[in-house]
C-alpha cells in the first residue's frame, strides 16, 4: 500500500473540508447537478477520446496508484549478484532453482532464457520488446488520467456558464441571483478540485511508477548480460551500482543545480 497517495488525498480533502466548515457550511458546496456536469462530462469526453477497452483498463491503473509493488534497486542488485555467483560456481543450468524462488516475473523470464541457452541478441530483443510493450500500456494509463485532468476544469466552466445563463434568464427575481450564482461557481470548484487533487496527481504518479519500472528492467537486463558473459560477481555489483537510487538522485540534483545556475546567469 502506498501511504503517500492515501495521505495526500485524505489530507487534501480534509484540509479543504475543514476550511469550508470553519467559514460557512457544507450544504452550499453540495450540488448533485454540478457533479453530474463535471464528473459525467469528464467521463463522456474521455470515452470519446479513447476506446472502451483502454478506458476500462483505468481501473487497473487506479489500483496501481494505491499500491507500490516495486522492488528497491539494492534488492534487485543483490539478487542478480547471487545469481551471478551461482552461475560462476555451479554453471548456468543451476539457475533453474531461482525461477521457483524469485517473485520478479521479468527477472524469472530472463533467467529462463539464460538456462535455455538463448543467444545474446535473442535475450536482448525479447526483453526490450517486452519492456516497450509494458511502457506503451502504462502510457495509456497516465495519459487517460492526464486528459481527465484537462477535461474536468473545462466541464466545470461549462457548468458555470449554464448557471449564469439560468441566472440571467431570471433577473426579474433579484432574490434568486445570489443562490444561482453560488451554484454556478460550484461546478468550477468541482472541476478544479478533481483535476488538481485527483486526476493530474494520479497521472504524475503513474508516470513516475512507469519510469521506475523501466529503470528496474534496464538493471535486470544489464545484470543478465553480465551473468551470460561470465562477469565476476564482485565486478558485476560495482557495474550495477550505477543504477543505484542514491546515484540517480545525486545526478538529478546536480542537473537541477546546473539549470538553476544557468537561469541565474541569464
Amino acid at each position: 500500500m502506498d501511504i503517500a497517495t492515501l495521505l495526500g488525498i485524505i489530507s487534501g480533502i480534509g484540509l479543504i473540508l475543514g476550511s469550508i466548515v470553519m467559514n460557512s457550511g457544507l450544504n452550499i458546496f453540495i450540488s448533485i447537478s454540478s457533479l453530474m456536469i463535471v464528473f459525467g462530462g469528464t467521463i463522456a469526453a474521455t470515452l470519446i477520446s479513447y476506446p472502451l477497452s483502454e478506458f476500462l483498463s483505468v481501473m487497473g491503473f487506479l489500483v496501481k496508484v494505491f499500491t507500490n509493488d516495486s522492488k528497491s534497486v539494492d534488492e534487485t542488485i543483490d539478487e542478480l549478484v547471487m545469481v551471478a555467483d551461482t552461475a560462476k560456481k555451479e554453471g548456468i543450468l543451476a539457475l533453474e532453482e531461482y525461477t521457483e524462488v524469485f517473485e520478479d516475473d521479468f527477472l524469472i523470464q530472463a533467467i529462463r532464457m539464460l538456462v535455455d541457452g538463448k543467444s545474446k541478441d535473442a535475450i536482448v530483443s525479447h526483453l526490450q520488446t517486452d519492456t516497450r510493450l509494458m511502457m506503451k500500456k502504462h502510457k495509456i494509463g497516465w495519459q487517460i488520467f492526464s486528459k481527465m485532468g484537462e477535461y474536468s476544469p473545462a466541464f466545470g466552466m461549462i457548468g458555470t456558464l449554464i448557471g449564469l445563463i439560468q441566472m440571467l434568464a431570471d433577473l426579474n427575481n433579484p432574490s434568486s441571483i445570489g443562490p444561482k450564482m453560488a451554484v454556478a461557481l460550484i461546478t468550477t470548484f468541482y472541476g478544479t478540485l478533481f483535476a488538481n487533487l485527483i486526476y493530474l496527481p494520479m497521472s504524475h504518479k503513474l508516470k513516475r511508477r512507469s519510469a521506475k519500472k523501466q529503470h528496474h528492467r534496464e538493471l535486470v537486463l544489464e545484470g543478465i548480460m553480465g551473468i551470460r558473459e561470465g562477469t565476476n560477481p564482485r565486478l558485476l555489483r560495482e557495474k550495477l551500482l550505477m543504477y543505484s537510487e542514491d546515484k540517480i538522485k545525486s545526478e538529478e540534483e546536480e542537473s537541477e543545480n546546473e539549470e538553476e545556475n544557468s537561469n541565474e546567469e541569464e
